[in-house]
């Protein structure tokens, strides 16, 4: 069985390949900037329409997970254009070449496609993006559903983890605090946020069972950035005085968030044997990954 998964050298692109490899299996590893770790390197631009074509028809994996996406909320929004470069058109013409050699593509997409009104959203529930960059994703899921055969569309919240250059939320938290910063976290925005490693065990399950339609593959606890700031600071000894609590509402920015985009997983943990983990059983693992970067 032959794989390829897009943005490989990413936070969960990493973690599946790293997982794939684990158990055996031949993995392409594509990248833009940064060569994978993991599988093996196949460079791909996803602005080269022809080249994505071209790759797609000499290799002719088995199984595509495209979990490449221009994922910075205000570049999205700032610059529309590639945003839907990257994620859309090239999302069109990967749907389209796995359609011709009869794989299956797992498409990873975002709570983002929501907009922050209801929270705990289910595979079912209307999506509604607030910004381009969940305007893009949900074009994205769109195009799947049009020209595939064989697919799976995973909806993911925060997700976070050990990895050489991405800095996710806890390690910006554990650095700031560490250097005695203060912070301000946002005390009214909701996610469910997301350990990596479990992510990627659930996502293998679906694959391996050839699994398809909609799936919310999360963390299983809806909590605020503050409450997940404390979590962390408090399991690492970090000094919680140092966490200014502030509103969504007082940010600068460009894109608008939803307030909460936290996801119902009660089916994935009702369809799989890999559970979908809570914050406490997340940071407990993720401390111990922590410790090992960081020397705590």
């Amino acid at each position: 069985m032959k794989y390829l998964v897009t943005g490989s050298a990413g936070l969960i692109g990493n973690q599946l390949v790293h997982d794939l490899e684990q158990s055996g299996e031949i993995v392409y590893s594509c990248y833009n900037d940064a060569k994978p770790v993991y599988g093996i390197p196949i460079k791909l631009n996803l602005l080269n329409l022809e080249d994505v074509s071209k790759i797609f028809k000499k290799i002719q994996p088995d199984i595509i997970i495209h979990s490449a996406a221009l994922t910075d909320v205000e570049q999205c929004e700032v610059d529309p254009q590639l945003a839907n470069s990257i994620n859309v058109k090239s999302t069109e013409i990967i749907a389209k070449e796995v359609e011709k050699i009869s794989s299956y593509l797992m498409y990873i997409s975002t709570d983002y496609v929501f907009d922050g009104k209801k929270g705990l959203y289910a595979e079912t529930d209307l999506t509604h993006p607030l910004n381009n960059y969940g305007k893009t994703k949900l074009s994205g899921e769109k195009i799947i559903e049009d020209n595939s055969s064989k697919w799976s569309i995973i909806r993911t919240s925060t997700p976070f983890g050990t990895h050489s250059f991405k800095k996710t939320f806890p390690v910006w938290i554990y650095e700031n605090l560490k250097n005695n910063n203060k912070i301000n976290i946002l005390e009214d925005q909701f996610t469910s946020p997301t350990y990596v490693p479990n992510l990627s065990k659930m996502i293998l399950e679906i694959i391996e069972r050839k699994l398809e339609g909609f799936f919310h593959v999360s963390g299983s606890t809806k909590i605020s950035r503050f409450e997940f700031a404390k979590i962390i600071a408090t399991k690492l000894n970090l000094d919680l005085s140092l966490l200014n609590p502030v509103k969504i509402s007082t940010m600068p920015w460009k894109a608008t968030r939803p307030i909460d985009s936290s996801l119902d997983v009660s089916k994935i943990n009702r369809i799989l044997k890999t559970k979908s983990c809570t914050i406490k059983q997340s940071i407990d693992d993720y401390t111990h990954e922590l410790a090992d970067s960081f020397s705590l």
